[in-house]
């Protein structure tokens, strides 16, 4: 019996929902686009059509890895983000939907700050923040700063891949130690430490704990390790008037704006993702 792309998408979506996976729709989209080569409108195109028994058995190794916990993002190696497409490897976490809160808010300050804007995203990862920012703010230039050598890689396919070239650098840095000389007088800095605590991640979901790297997950025994460095080492680094914008995780909020209120940023505010839980908090340098 011949089957269609249609057949084969079905068939594929329903057996990754029948696996609780949440996004099976989309997921099943992007594990059909990749085996077949085909771009999103091109499979909407040949849905009618037929497949190959060659692509049946290419989907089949896939929905497999897939059912196994690879998340689909490390499977095709790419994934969108506030719009763009980014490279993805298992060097970098996947971006998430919760994640365009904090390139929102920087983004917003970035357009405040003007001609000539200077933001830095550190812990860059796939530079998904970063490039949000410099896409949707022409008139400011970005760093992507981060200390694993392969996200970097990750990095500087992302600043090529979007042709944003002529305002993004990559630069190789500790968000742990204090900001070398030339990194200084930034209007924003967009941090996504790593913030779950250490004792947290065996108990992780399997896509997760087993798939993404555990150095960009691991945030120390309390989950805050980044937050008080980054906060206490790298205000130096932001001018007077100044913002340090943070994601932070399920609960973190209150313990993350005593630590900006601590360390002297004022203006502290926090704002919620889609789901309601508070994600960003932020606090300006005024003195």
């Amino acid at each position: 019996m011949a089957t269609t792309y249609n057949n084969l998408y079905l068939d594929t979506r329903a057996r990754l929902r029948k696996a609780g996976i949440d996004a099976a729709q989309l997921e099943a989209r992007e594990l059909l686009c990749y085996a077949s080569d085909k771009s999103r409108e091109q499979l909407y195109r040949d849905m009618s059509l037929y497949v190959s028994a060659e692509l049946e058995r290419r989907v089949e190794e896939l929905v497999q890895r897939r059912l196994a916990g690879e998340p689909v993002a490390y499977i095709v190696g790419e994934w969108e983000f506030y719009g763009l497409p980014l490279d993805i490897s298992s060097d970098v976490l996947i971006p998430r939907s919760d994640t365009e809160v904090l390139a929102e808010r920087a983004i917003l300050r970035a357009r405040a700050a003007g001609e000539g804007g200077r933001v830095l995203d550190l812990c860059a990862g796939s530079g998904c923040v970063g490039l949000a920012v410099a896409a949707n703010v022409p008139a400011c230039r970005v760093v992507l700063g981060e200390l694993s050598e392969g996200a970097l890689r990750v990095c500087k396919q992302n600043v090529r891949r979007n042709s944003l070239n002529a305002r993004v650098t990559c630069v190789s840095v500790n968000a742990l130690e204090p900001p070398a000389s030339a990194l200084w007088d930034f209007d924003i800095i967009a941090c996504n430490p790593p913030y779950i605590p250490t004792g947290d991640i065996p108990g992780l979901d399997v896509s997760v704990r087993d798939y993404e790297p555990h150095m960009a997950l691991d945030g120390g025994a309390d989950g805050l390790d980044f937050y008080r460095a980054v906060t206490q080492k790298w205000k130096s680094a932001l001018r007077l008037g100044g913002t340090l914008i943070f994601e932070v995780g399920i609960g973190q909020a209150p313990s993350v704006e005593d630590i900006l209120a601590r360390n002297g940023f004022e203006g502290i505010q926090t704002t919620a993702d889609t789901q309601g839980i508070w994600r960003v908090v932020e606090g300006t340098v005024n003195r």
